[in-house]
């Protein structure tokens, strides 16, 4: 199972992503920071209504919920990674939570790899909601616990069953210790055998990449 705080993309772009990279998974294998935040909402308040900044993957995902989109008094305010990030959206944003709304991120990374280098993640699209606001969000991917719940029930798996593989300590690692499952981290990614020193927490086994779980 793929947990990805990534929710740009649905289940099936992301499966056409890894197809073209030679890698044939199907989309029911993915579980997005997305769908964990449509989840979320739907099981907290059904039938409630949002104004949301992302793209397709957390619409798709919020509308397969029930959840009703709307800028006039939304129940939720709810931000995802995206392109199309603006002043004018951010502004709508704010004033909606100023105005009750309840604010949830969908992951609380602060920045994530690109073809281009490295861009702004979802913690630092919602930063500037929460200061203006004063109101913190509520991050719903890793390292949030209620990925790896629904990742367990999904396998239909124990804890001492499964483990954790990924290159992030911040969120990959830190969620596997939070949630008592064994974890490996790849150095194919954004760590390395320095970064690892730099947080007050270890992996259960560090790895130079997937390749190296066979052996």
């Amino acid at each position: 199972l793929f947990l990805t705080n990534s929710s740009e993309k649905t289940p099936a772009e992301l499966s056409s992503k890894l197809q073209g990279m030679g890698l044939i998974v199907e989309p029911e294998h993915f579980y997005t920071s997305a769908q964990a935040t449509a989840d979320f909402v739907a099981t907290q308040s059904p039938g409630s209504s949002a104004y949301v900044i992302g793209d397709s993957g957390l619409m798709n995902a919020l509308y397969a919920a029930g959840i009703r989109f709307t800028d006039q008094h939304p129940d939720y305010v709810i931000i995802g990674e995206t392109r199309s990030y603006g002043y004018n959206s951010i502004c709508k944003a704010m004033n909606l939570v100023l105005g009750g709304a309840r604010l949830i991120g969908t992951n609380p990374d602060i920045s994530g790899p690109s073809e281009s280098g490295i861009v702004p993640g979802c913690r630092a699209l919602i930063s500037p909601i929460e200061m203006v606001t004063g109101k913190d969000a509520y991050f719903i991917g890793k390292p949030n616990p209620l990925m790896m719940r629904t990742g367990l029930k999904l396998l239909n798996v124990q804890r001492s069953e499964c483990v954790i593989i990924g290159d992030r300590m911040d969120t990959d690692i830190v969620a596997g210790i939070e949630s008592e499952i064994d974890t490996v981290l790849v150095l194919s990614g954004v760590s390395n055998r320095a970064t690892v020193d730099t947080f007050p927490y270890r992996p259960s086994i560090i790895l130079e990449g997937v390749g190296d779980l066979v052996p």
